[in-house]
């Protein structure tokens, strides 16, 4: 189980099966807003939604831990074209043109693999700001509705300025050659920072055997590729003040 000291911000420790998704020992619900996260991600972003408030932002998470087995249920779903499949601009493209590795590259633009995915450990939460969506409209999750004249453009400038001094920061702020931008993921970096410098390409490899993912083989052939490139090509969290401001 993981290992914590009770203090707000201090370095969280998960053990082997909470790295990759496949224990949820390290996480808790929530009710209010619906979102299921390590307990000291929970504290902090109850913080960062409160002070989202006073601004006129409804932070509202639409995704937070994600197990093993849906990460899996996803990845499936997509190596073998039964979900949709888009480019680093967002297009559909056509499954039966890609080969086995053109295939894993294009899944890993958007989705993780099963074990390596980010919300596994508790740490990330995908979030809109509820309150600017047009009535009736849900929310996509893509790049433009953040962008300038976007309904979340006032959300983006919020985070920039506001979410660091709460223990945030966007692990896919721009594209380093791997995860496409994701401006609607955040991060909390006293659980996440010791999650990824814990998941190692051994760990990851020992979560995948036998676990029936498509295209296994491939996937463990380029694996240590595939973890520089897909795991530890992030954009890393800067100046954070987690401490001041839930002390």
């Amino acid at each position: 189980m993981a290992e914590r000291d009770g203090r707000p911000g201090s370095a969280v420790v998960l053990d082997e099966r909470e790295l990759t998704g496949r224990a949820r020992t390290h996480v808790v619900d929530v009710e209010a807003p619906r979102c299921t996260l390590h307990p000291q991600t929970v504290e902090a972003f109850l913080a960062l939604r409160e002070a989202a408030a006073g601004a006129g932002i409804d932070l509202a998470p639409v995704s937070s831990f994600r197990d093993f087995d849906r990460q899996l249920t996803i990845w499936n779903a997509k190596f073998r074209g039964e979900r949709p499949l888009y480019d680093a601009a967002g297009d559909m493209l056509d499954f039966g043109r890609l080969g086995p590795g053109e295939l894993i590259d294009t899944i890993l633009l958007w989705s993780a693999l099963p074990g390596a995915s980010r919300h596994h450990w508790g740490s990330d939460l995908d979030v809109i700001d509820r309150a600017a969506l047009p009535p009736g409209c849900e929310a996509r999750l893509l790049p433009q509705e953040f962008a300038p004249g976007g309904p979340f453009s006032a959300l983006d400038a919020w985070l920039r300025g506001n979410m660091a001094h709460f223990g945030f920061f966007r692990p896919y702020q721009c594209f380093r050659g791997g995860v496409c931008p994701e401006p609607w993921h955040l991060s909390f970096a006293p659980v996440a920072e010791p999650a990824l410098r814990a998941l190692t390409v051994e760990r990851l490899a020992a979560a995948l055997e036998g676990s029936g993912l498509a295209g296994l083989e491939s996937v463990l052939a380029r694996l240590p590729e595939l973890h520089a490139r897909y795991v530890c090509a992030i954009d890393r969290p800067g100046s954070l003040s987690a401490s001041t401001r839930l002390s």
